[in-house]
């Protein structure tokens, strides 16, 4: 399928639930258009009766009446139904551009900047409502109104029609020329939109940061440059746009002066009549506002290809199977793990992360993953969660390979605590509940003191309603990690996955949060990756890796008597005295 053919797709794929709207709305601009026609004639029959010194009442009559109900009553009920039609497209394809970006492969997301994402659910759905509001209807109805009014000047006198389509088909070329161009220009401005929108998310995204390395004036400038070029490249828009305008106009008034010297002098020669001359001549002005409407429809229809392009771009991306039909724990047996020879890389053009990882973390108890940074040991918590797929060796969760597990299953069996440990913008308990919408108040109160968050809970002016910011800036860094924590336990998982859960931790809470694992674990199964090896030194099993690799497994004293890397670690985190 041709990128052209697949945006029309997209579009109409829009618009199919309103085609409804559409046809009505389409129907009452196409009438309204059309009363217009008549117009022409009704004045002549105005300036006739002037001329045989007949009763004005009823040409002036008829002539109101087509203006204030053909034109003015129906033309505005319809510009109604079409943008009521247009807001119902826009608010479709936002759910469905959101529903698709949510459920894309995690691997897909991360190439991909939020501010381009952003902007192609803001500013390029809303292109689609121009397409078919001041797009595809207005030049259907435009192309209509045309048509009438060459039939009409046709009526009236071949030869100035003649005249008058040879002025038109110059400029059909000239237009039909610039359409490609402005085609061109407004993929390149939306797509400048979508970069300005990632540059400054990048600032927002680290505010405190920027602030202070005292950098905003680069941020400034680097967000400038980006606006800049939107700028530029809207100007290009606009350029090839008004040449197209230009053209129309131009056309217009050639015509308008062919069509006068001509006519003239057939009026002279008896040809024509001077009432016939006033209605061609108000035929052509009439042809003005079809060709501007015509030829800006055009340039919306270009816009809106443009945008449908970028939408399907997010579309034709590889995306999950709904993994959102279940919620809580759904078998009460802690899960154990087994990778044999896994190996995965994050693309084919980046180095190798796992080579032939093997271990196995056995149902209930801690298992815990240590080593240096880039070991994989984070990877290994991507793999589970299936956020990537690995391209060799087998990987099984309760004996059962993940790849035959249904994805909401595996992800309800598991729970999950970043390293960073997001929280997202609303109220602490929206938190909370994330992953369990329909916990239990006894369970929450449970995970609270689990967590030893209860403290804060009651600090808050409005305990767990209260609003936490934006990414949880109002929380500090071990509480945003304590409610990671929280929100994961809720879920009553079979697996719980703790990546750096003690990263931001003081001592004191590190030692509550150990206390808080260990009796998670009689329960469940963790799997847990610590640079503290303080957090995992009780764990029932430790996997050490390095360099993609599992070099050693064992108990912590094992380990000491047996890997040097381990004792190192060890050793520099005054966990042992050296040798």
């Amino acid at each position: 399928m041709s990128e052209a053919s697949g945006s029309w797709r997209t579009l109409f794929g829009y618009v199919r639930p309103y085609r409804g709207l559409l046809a009505l709305g389409g129907a009452l601009t196409l009438i309204s258009s059309l009363t217009g026609l008549a117009m022409p004639l009704l004045a002549k029959t105005v300036v006739d009766a002037f001329g045989s010194q007949r009763p004005l009442t009823g040409p002036l009559l008829a002539l109101t009446v087509t203006v204030l109900v053909g034109g003015a009553l129906v033309g505005a009920l319809g510009r109604y139904v079409l943008e009521r039609m247009g807001e119902g497209i826009v608010y479709s394809a936002r759910v469905r551009l959101v529903d698709r970006m949510l459920r894309l492969r995690v691997s897909a997301v991360d190439r991909l900047r939020p501010g381009d994402l952003l902007a192609r659910v803001t500013s390029d759905t809303t292109l689609l409502r121009v397409v078919f509001t001041s797009g595809l209807v207005e030049s259907i109805s435009a192309a209509f109104m045309l048509a009438g009014a060459l039939v009409m000047m046709a009526v009236l006198d071949g030869f100035l029609l003649l005249v008058t389509l040879a002025v038109l088909v110059l400029v059909g070329g000239l237009v039909g020329l610039l359409m490609p161009r402005i085609k061109n220009a407004s993929e390149q401005a939306q797509a400048s939109v979508g970069e300005m929108g990632a540059v400054l998310d990048r600032v927002l995204q680290a505010f405190r940061t920027v602030k202070s390395s005292g950098a905003e004036g680069r941020e400034i400038t680097a967000v400038a440059a980006a606006a800049r070029r939107a700028r530029d490249r809207g100007v290009a828009v606009a350029w090839w746009t008004s040449l197209a305008g230009t053209a129309s106009w131009g056309a217009a008034q050639l015509t308008f002066v062919a069509v006068l010297g001509v006519g003239g002098a057939r009026v002279a020669s008896g040809a024509l009549t001077v009432s016939s001359l006033v209605a061609f001549l108000l035929y052509l002005f009439y042809l003005v506002a079809p060709i501007a409407q015509l030829i800006q429809g055009a340039t919306h229809v270009q816009g809106g290809l443009a945008a449908a392009a970028r939408i399907r771009q997010i579309e034709s991306l590889p995306a999950e199977e709904a993994a959102d039909g279940l919620s809580g724990r759904v078998d009460a047996a802690p899960a154990g793990v087994t990778f044999e020879r896994v190996a995965f890389r994050y693309g084919d053009d980046r180095p190798a992360v796992h080579h032939d990882v093997s271990f196995t973390a056995p149902a209930g108890g801690m298992t815990a993953l240590v080593g240096p940074s880039g070991a994989g040991k984070s990877t290994v918590f991507a793999l589970l969660e299936r956020f990537y797929e690995r391209q060799a060796g087998r990987i099984a969760v309760d004996g059962r390979d993940i790849g035959h597990w249904p994805l909401a299953e595996l992800r309800a069996a598991i729970g999950y605590v970043e390293q960073d440990a997001p929280v997202l913008d609303g109220t602490l308990r929206e938190n909370l509940l994330l992953a369990a919408p329909h916990a239990r108040e006894a369970d929450l109160r449970r995970a609270l003191r689990l967590t030893r968050l209860e403290d804060l809970v009651t600090r808050l002016p409005a305990g767990l309603d209260s609003m936490v910011g934006h990414r949880g800036v109002m929380l500090s860094g071990g509480e945003r990690q304590r409610v990671a924590i929280a929100r994961a336990l809720l879920r009553r998982p079979r697996l719980l996955l703790l990546d750096e859960a003690t990263s931001q931790l003081d001592a004191v809470n590190e030692l509550l949060l150990r206390e808080v694992i260990a009796e998670v674990a009689a329960e469940t199964t963790v799997l847990v990756i610590a640079h503290r090896l303080s957090t995992v030194a009780g764990a029932d099993l430790i996997v050490v890796m390095e360099n993609g690799r599992v070099r050693a497994t064992g108990t912590h004293a094992g380990l000491l008597r047996g890997d040097a890397l381990y004792r190192e670690l060890a050793t520099t985190q005054l966990l042992t005295q050296p040798a």
